[in-house]
This record gives structure tokens, C-alpha cells and sequence, in this order.
């Protein structure tokens, strides 16, 4: 029989049963919708020692006749880390599907999260959200006590290509939960076993990082280290063959929001060249949205690239020494920010209840390639209006557009502006690769 939930008392331990009670009845507040079952349904792992809330990571212990059990302040702790959490259902990453084959899962796997993999796998095996949607109710799936299914987006393309898409909040969340359940699994591996937690920052939402370090059982710790231009100027199609690369890419910070363990290595399509280490999260979010042969979408979160956090953006993009030498960004970004800065002023509004509201939705392409600059021209339009109209704003010179970004970087962020030029093509590739369209979406570290 489990024991009662006694409000004060948040040292003693409580069986699995109630807390995943408890867990419900705490969080029920949040942005981020939870799951019953967080500790005894799958991928719950109490019996290996440990349950993921979120981004925290709760030791069970094992006590009289073998029952499990946990210490209720870190349930409430956890559950309020996750009550702090903003979520922006509008700010999407995309998960799935993607055209390159998913691994074979072995034994060992089975014990880690890697909450991508399995949701690729259930909805494949649901039959898509609309059947995950309508699951026998006592049966909730969840991710590290989160019900993701609640909160996943599925969208369509030309009526039979289908993305899924959970809010970046979310996203930022599971690989949390991911990169903190590793070290905790290492950790536990190389030293006696432990009741104590492990559990992510608080000094920032965005990432399980204190100040550069991150804690695991019995509070040892493993240095995140910070960037400080080690891959500068490498191809990235070398590095990227050499063994070990990604163990050395998961050692790092990451280089733009510094703070979440960096997964993968940015690099520029243009010139080849590796940028830095960054997270899943930056990742795609420095992604230019819905990128076809040659054409974009301009989507809200461009207001915080070329805006709030539009120095660490720039000082990133520029890590590639040939867009820092010739002052620009790669042809999609440069299309991006033409659309969203230069031509602003150009888009028109509709009344709305407060105010007035911009039209439709913005979208870029553009003819011609950055390689051949004097034929290359974008052409900026309004898509979805709301009274029918398909505007075209206005039609670009690259060369125009580079120019007026250049002043722009100026006025916007001086000391990038400074590291950048001369123009010259010293060291440079010879013939700098083409951008490459990519529809499928299965190269997370585009651009």
C-alpha cells in the first residue's frame, strides 16, 4: 500500500506509485503538459537506478522487499524546475521523419532515453499522431515525465509529405534529459552506486550546465569546455571523417547559447569550412525554414536572429572565414535578412483587434547562385494574405543586398563588422561549394 503525500515533509522517501501522483498533481500547472506514469511506465527506468523528470535526473532506491522508492523534495523540486519553463507553441523544431534510415537499437540502448528514436518509432507503430492521439486511456506515453503527444505538431507538404514538430522548449528539455541521463549512465559505471541526483542547472533554462560544468552522482563533475576557435578554419569534410570527432564535439559547450552541450558541428555549405560545436536547439534554429532549390520561408524567429540575439548569430556565422572575409552571410541567411530587415518597411498590414498586424507570411527566393553574383537577384513576396493578395515586395540585387548588409553589420554589431574583410579570397577553397537544397531535412547541420 503506498504511503501518503505528506505536505512539509519533503525528506522522506515515497514509493514510486505516489509519486507519480504527486508528479501529476504538482505540475499541473505548467506550460508543459505531463504524464501519469512518469516513474513505473516505459521509458521509465526505475529499476536501473534512476527516473528522468524533465531535465533532472531522480536516483530510486531500492528498500524493504525490494520496492522502489524516491525522496519526495526532489519530486517536487523537479516538478518545479519544469512549472518554471516558458513554452512558445509557435516556436517549433522539426523531429521527424527523416529519409535516412533509423539504427538498429541494441541491448544496451534500451536503457537510454534517445526520445527522437522512440518517437519515430511509436508514431510509426500508432500509425501516425492522429491514432497516437486516440490512445486507450490508462495507457499515456510519455518522455522523462513529459506527454509529448499532447503538444506534437504534424504538418503536410504538397498533401503527402508529413513533418512532426514539437515546440523548441520541449526539444531543448529532451536533450537535457538525454545529455544528463549519459553522464549520470557513465558516471555510475566508473564509481559505486549512489543515492544522490543528478540534476541540471539552474542558473539557466536553456541547458543541464553550471558554469561550465555538470554534475553526476555523488556530485562528481565533468568540464563542459568553452570554445575558443580550435576547429578555425578546418573543411569540414575532413574533420568530419577523422575517429572521434564526435566525442571530441560532445565535450564542448555549445559556441552560441554556451550553455547546453554541443552535439553536432555547424558548418558553412558555402565555403565548407566548420563554424563551431552547438546544440540540437541552436542548431536548427540557425536553419533557415522550409528550404527548397531556392526558396525560404521567412519565419518569426528570424526577429531574434537579426534582433535580441543578433550578435551572437552574426559572430557565429562569420566563424566561417570565407563568409568573414567577404562580409556577408551564406546565400539563404542573406536571403532571410534582406526579406525580414531590408524590406521591412515595404511589407503591408492588415487592421487588427490591436493595432495593426503585418500580412501574411514572408518568403524569398531567388534566381541565379551566389558564385555568379551580377546574375543573382531575389525577389521578396507576401504569401496567405488575408484578403486574397499575393504581393510582390520587391526584387533585389545580391550584390545590392550584400551592401546594404554590410552597413547594416556596421551599425548593428561593430566588433563582428571589424573582424570582417578584406574582401580577399586568400586560403579560401578554390571553388566554393554550391548551396545545396535539401527538402528532406535529414542534414541537421545545414548552414
Amino acid at each position: 500500500m503506498s504511503e501518503r503525500v505528506t505536505p512539509g515533509r519533503t525528506d522522506g522517501l515515497i514509493t514510486l506509485g505516489s509519486a507519480d501522483a504527486l508528479w501529476v498533481e504538482v505540475t499541473a500547472g505548467s506550460a508543459v503538459p505531463t504524464a501519469s506514469g512518469a516513474f513505473t511506465r516505459a521509458p521509465a527506468h526505475a529499476p536501473a537506478g534512476y527516473v528522468l523528470l524533465g531535465g533532472r535526473v531522480l536516483a530510486t532506491v531500492r528498500g524493504n522487499g525490494g520496492q522502489r522508492s524516491v525522496v519526495e523534495g526532489e519530486v517536487r523540486r523537479a516538478a518545479a524546475e519544469l512549472n518554471a519553463v516558458g513554452m512558445d507553441r509557435q516556436d517549433l523544431v522539426r523531429i521527424g521523419p527523416f529519409r535516412a534510415a533509423q539504427r538498429q537499437e541494441s541491448s544496451n540502448e534500451e536503457t537510454r532515453l534517445r526520445w527522437r528514436r522512440r518517437i519515430t518509432r511509436e508514431l510509426h507503430e500508432l500509425g501516425g499522431p492522429e491514432r497516437a492521439a486516440r490512445r486507450e486511456v490508462g495507457q499515456p506515453r510519455h518522455l522523462a515525465g513529459i506527454d509529448w503527444q499532447q503538444i506534437l505538431v504534424e504538418q503536410t507538404r504538397d498533401g503527402t509529405h508529413r513533418t512532426w514538430w514539437l515546440p523548441r522548449a520541449v526539444v531543448r528539455l529532451l536533450d537535457a534529459a538525454e545529455h544528463t541521463e549519459t553522464q549520470w549512465v557513465l558516471a555510475a559505471r566508473t564509481g559505486p552506486a549512489s543515492t544522490a541526483v543528478t540534476e541540471p542547472s539552474s542558473r539557466s533554462r536553456r541547458a543541464p550546465v553550471t558554469d561550465g560544468r555538470r554534475t553526476g552522482p555523488e556530485g562528481s563533475t565533468a568540464a563542459l569546455r568553452p570554445y575558443n576557435k580550435e576547429l578555425e578554419g578546418q573543411l569540414y569534410s575532413v574533420l568530419s571523417k577523422k575517429p572521434g570527432t564526435s566525442r571530441q564535439v560532445a565535450g564542448w559547450a555549445c559556441a552560441v547559447c554556451r550553455t547546453a552541450p554541443a552535439a553536432v558541428l555547424d558548418h558553412c555549405h558555402e565555403h565548407g569550412y566548420v563554424r563551431a560545436p552547438v546544440c540540437q536547439s541552436c542548431n536548427t534554429q540557425e536553419r533557415p525554414d522550409h528550404l527548397y532549390s531556392n526558396d525560404i520561408r521567412v519565419a518569426g524567429r528570424y526577429t531574434r536572429l537579426f534582433h535580441t540575439d543578433a550578435e551572437d548569430w552574426l559572430r557565429h556565422w562569420h566563424r566561417c572565414p570565407g563568409c568573414r572575409a567577404r562580409t556577408t552571410l551564406p546565400l539563404p541567411h542573406l536571403a532571410a535578412w534582406t526579406a525580414h530587415i531590408a524590406c521591412r518597411r515595404l511589407r503591408p498590414t492588415h487592421p487588427a483587434p490591436r493595432g495593426r498586424k503585418p500580412c501574411g507570411t514572408l518568403r524569398v527566393s531567388w534566381t541565379g547562385s551566389q558564385n555568379a553574383p551580377r546574375s543573382c537577384l531575389f525577389t521578396v513576396v507576401v504569401d496567405f494574405c488575408p484578403s486574397g493578395e499575393h504581393r510582390v515586395l520587391a526584387q533585389v540585387p545580391y550584390r545590392e543586398a550584400a551592401e546594404r548588409f554590410r552597413t547594416w553589420l556596421a551599425e548593428t554589431a561593430p566588433a563582428v563588422a571589424a573582424a570582417a574583410g578584406p574582401d580577399s579570397l586568400d586560403g579560401l577553397p578554390d571553388r566554393p561549394r554550391p548551396v545545396i537544397a535539401d527538402t528532406g531535412g535529414e542534414g541537421l547541420a545545414l548552414f
